[in-house]
């Protein structure tokens, strides 16, 4: 009997993974377990959903029953994985124990939650996934569609938070950030950069209270009740975290399969485990190393996984490749001002220099002409394909 590649997750890394691989083996049989329903979404989409009025259902671009059939992939859609056994080649699921020829882990990324005090800490809503956006809508549905007097409280002035102010602001919604650090994506952006898209979103009148947490939520009447660590009390109707994400690592841990800050893999994708893999948010990338991550990082992006499911795809086909990653700057969805960043690599030397307002360089000052990372806004996005063509041709000449 011949055992299936058995993939767990059905996000993008999941579902892109098997569309690479069937453009190599279209006869392996494949196993995709998911806890959810399986259908096939973007999840960028999760965070300008409401500017553009779609709902849960809008927002699935192919059904899962559609792609399993297209792919031809043995679907276990609403079943949960709760052990691997590497040495077995098995996994214990609430559908029962499945064997595998190769195992590849795309669990994705859990919402980090911070303890909060008060009688209506379990009120803040996370948004990770489209059942979590399907309950976040029901709330908000229910509150008034686009009503200016819904006040929606953000926690998180970082990637997802902000996205999610312009989107919410632009639908007609009252927002409010709360964040600890002194302007918004403090860790992606320069100071200027960062003053401009306050201002972009402070223009939707989205409100902002810098240098503060939430420390407790608390019920009164039909509103939430917010006390900052500034002393300060904020009324809200719905509180969102948006402060970050962790790679869930927590079956491979389990396993006894390598973790840092994700599930460790090779340039092939291999884990430290036989016959098991990883790639996108649950994973810690040894081609994404550097001088500030020797070892390896993360890269919660749509195009990193674009590249690892099509090497992984190689890997599984027998034909191994090595990853690579290229320059691959990230669009941040806040059209009130819009953003290309392209951070540096954690442990690079050196400063973000302003070229315009609207530019910057992540430059050394022994060598100001070159760019180890860069920020554009508004029009001046338009130079994204210059700047990496710049930067990979600079890479390819120092390597």
């Amino acid at each position: 009997m011949t055992h299936p590649l058995l993939i767990i997750g059905a996000g993008l890394a999941g579902w892109q993974t098997v569309r690479e691989f069937r453009k190599l083996d279209a006869d392996t049989p494949i196993t995709l377990v998911t806890a959810d329903a399986g259908d096939f979404y973007a999840k960028p989409t999760l965070s300008n959903a409401f500017g553009q009025k779609r709902g849960p259902a809008q927002l699935v671009t192919t059904p899962a029953a559609t792609i399993a059939q297209t792919l031809n992939v043995t679907l276990l859609s609403h079943t949960r994985v709760t052990a691997i056994d590497s040495v077995a080649k098995t996994v214990q699921t609430s559908a029962g124990v499945l064997a595998y020829r190769d195992l590849v882990l795309a669990t994705g990324a859990q919402p980090i939650r911070v303890p909060l005090a008060g009688d209506a800490a379990e009120q803040a809503l996370s948004v990770n996934s489209l059942d979590d956006f399907g309950v976040f809508h029901q709330r908000l549905t229910a509150l008034g569609e686009g009503a200016p007097n819904v006040r929606i409280a953000i926690m998180g002035a970082g990637l997802i938070g902000c996205e999610f102010a312009n989107d919410l602001a632009g639908a007609g919604y009252a927002v409010t950030v709360i964040d600890p650090a002194d302007r918004p994506l403090a860790a992606l952006l320069p100071p200027t950069a960062s003053v401009q898209l306050q201002e972009a979103l402070a223009g939707l009148s989205v409100h902002w209270h810098l240098g503060a947490t939430v420390q407790a939520v608390n019920r009164q009447a039909d509103a939430l009740v917010l006390t900052l660590s500034n002393g300060q009390t904020l009324v809200a109707d719905i509180l969102l975290s948006a402060i970050g994400l962790r790679a869930d690592t927590s079956l491979a841990q389990a396993a006894g399969i390598a973790c840092e800050r994700g599930i460790v893999v090779d340039r092939q994708l291999q884990t430290s485990a036989p016959h098991v893999w990883a790639l996108g948010d649950s994973a810690q990338y040894a081609s994404a190393a550097s001088p500030g991550a020797p070892t390896g990082r993360t890269l919660p992006y749509v195009m990193p996984i674009m590249a690892a499911a099509k090497v992984l795809a190689a890997s599984l086909h027998g034909t191994p490749a090595s990853l690579e990653f290229a320059a691959m700057p990230v669009a941040i969805k806040t059209p009130a001002l819009p953003i290309v960043a392209h951070p540096p690599a954690p442990g690079q030397l050196g400063q973000w220099v302003e070229q315009v307002l609207g530019e910057w360089w992540f430059a050394s000052e022994d060598l100001p002409e070159r760019a180890h990372g860069f920020v554009l806004t508004g029009p001046h996005t338009s130079k994204r394909m210059a700047l990496v063509k710049q930067m990979t041709a600079v890479a390819t000449t120092t390597t």
